[in-house]
């Protein structure tokens, strides 16, 4: 099973770099920028998640091989980007892959470090929606988890079946899988279809108060 999480962090670290890494060839940064990009996406919701269960160094950091991933897709991204534009929609199902892999991945790990059945998917979320977060923040945008449809809400659901999956005391492999499908499943359905919760009413402005 710790094989089997592994692999799904590292095939997390890459999409979500190639997430980012797209992102940055879109704003026309240089390979600099695309690369920061393309750690900052892939590595900023495991680093989070592995101080708060206290697994450090993170993994991020201490593995050769999560480097070797990120900086592969952040050049794959910055040499090929045309051909990889030819997908529809790439920037958006990298990330809900991304989504979908690293909050199962990452409730696994906190299942793992001993974190109970309710706050294990929590942080799965956190490791799921950080490094596009912070992806967004650098790109001065309100971040895609707090403006888009069903998108931190995916990433739990994907995440409390793994939960409930080890509760119920389910082959732990079978319930990632399953997860991560629901989680991609609702987030791909909410792009296509608009599914997004309710939204604030913004008050009527005075006259006499100034535009925002």
């Amino acid at each position: 099973m710790d094989t089997f999480v592994l692999t799904l962090d590292l095939i997390g670290t890459f999409v979500f770099a190639l997430s980012g890494a797209m992102m940055g060839v879109r704003r026309q940064l240089d390979l600099f920028g695309v690369l920061v990009l393309a750690f900052a996406t892939a590595s900023a919701g495991g680093i989070l998640r592995d101080l708060l269960i206290g697994a450090v160094p993170p993994a991020a950091l201490s593995d050769w091989r999560y480097p070797a991933i990120w900086i592969s897709a952040g050049l794959i991204a910055f040499a090929w980007s045309p051909r990889i534009e030819r997908l529809r929609h790439p920037v958006r199902v990298f990330d809900a892959l991304g989504l979908a892999v690293f909050a199962v991945a990452g409730t696994d790990k906190a299942l793992e470090a001993g974190i109970g059945p309710l706050m294990a998917p929590c942080l799965g979320m956190l490791s799921g929606i950080g490094g596009g977060m912070l992806r967004d923040v650098l790109l001065a945008q309100v971040p895609l988890v707090l403006r888009a449809e069903l998108y931190a809400v995916a990433a739990l659901a994907g995440a409390g079946v793994v939960a409930i999956g080890d509760v119920l005391g389910l082959p732990g492999q079978a319930t990632a899988v399953a997860g991560a499908l629901l989680c991609f499943g609702l987030r791909i359905a909410a792009l296509r279809y608009g599914w997004h919760l309710p939204i604030a009413l913004q008050a009527p402005r005075s006259p006499d108060e100034p535009p925002a």
